[in-house]
């Protein structure tokens, strides 16, 4: 039976045996019998690298231990509000300081960042969405359409599974969107975030196309 760790665009945290790009975590979600029993536990909600000086934990979720999040890849995890991890991807992590203290001036370090980011992507009782013209999206952001979570890849939507993209369908040129990717994030994207783990699962590339998406600096 596979374990309930891989982590959705709507942040929900599922069982799935599908492999996950990237690895993250949001604190300690489960309890002694391995069991989720919490959205979150704090602010920092980081993505990570899937290998790192040969650290390796085994079992998984651990009684009093952070519970070990698998994306699909990097925009899955933008998706659900996480960000770099600062020790795992120092690089990423600087360069998405420079991008963020850009776009937010004044505001430096991951606690400063994990305030605002907090608030962009949880209400308290749910995911926070908020609306914008799909032609004005970067690539890499995800919109909600009939209940699930679409990828924004230029001049295509690609839809979302634990296992990686399909039934790929054109952009609309007109219509306003329900985005789960929060506000400070799509501004990383659009400024050409090029991170050091899997941006997009390769099956994003198999049902793509090589158009650019428009980008908007005031997202």
């Amino acid at each position: 039976m596979p374990l309930q760790n891989r982590v959705t665009p709507f942040s929900e945290v599922v069982a799935d045996p599908a492999r996950g790009l990237v690895y993250g975590n949001r604190g300690c979600l489960h309890d002694a019998t391995g069991t989720v029993r919490r959205h979150h536990n704090g602010r920092r909600w980081i993505a990570c690298r899937l290998q790192f000086r040969g650290w390796h934990r085994h079992p998984l979720l651990q009684p009093g231990r952070f519970t070990e999040l698998f994306f699909l890849d990097e925009v899955t995890a933008f998706a659900a509000g996480h960000r770099p991890c600062a020790l795992c991807r120092r690089e990423d992590y600087v360069r998405f300081g420079r991008l963020w203290a850009a776009a937010h001036p004044g505001e430096t370090g991951a606690d400063v960042i994990d305030v605002r980011l907090h608030s962009e992507r949880h209400t308290g009782s749910g995911q926070r969405r908020h609306s914008a013209e799909l032609a004005d999206l970067p690539d890499g952001a995800f919109v909600v359409r009939a209940g699930d979570a679409w990828l924004v890849h230029g001049r295509s939507l690609l839809r979302w599974t634990p296992a990686g993209y399909v039934d790929r369908t054109p952009r609309p040129t007109r219509e306003e969107a329900s985005v789960l990717t929060p506000p400070s994030l799509l501004t990383v994207l659009a400024r050409g975030w090029a991170p050091d783990v899997p941006l997009v699962h390769p099956t994003g590339q198999l049902h793509g196309d090589q158009g650019r998406s428009r980008r908007s600096p005031s997202t």
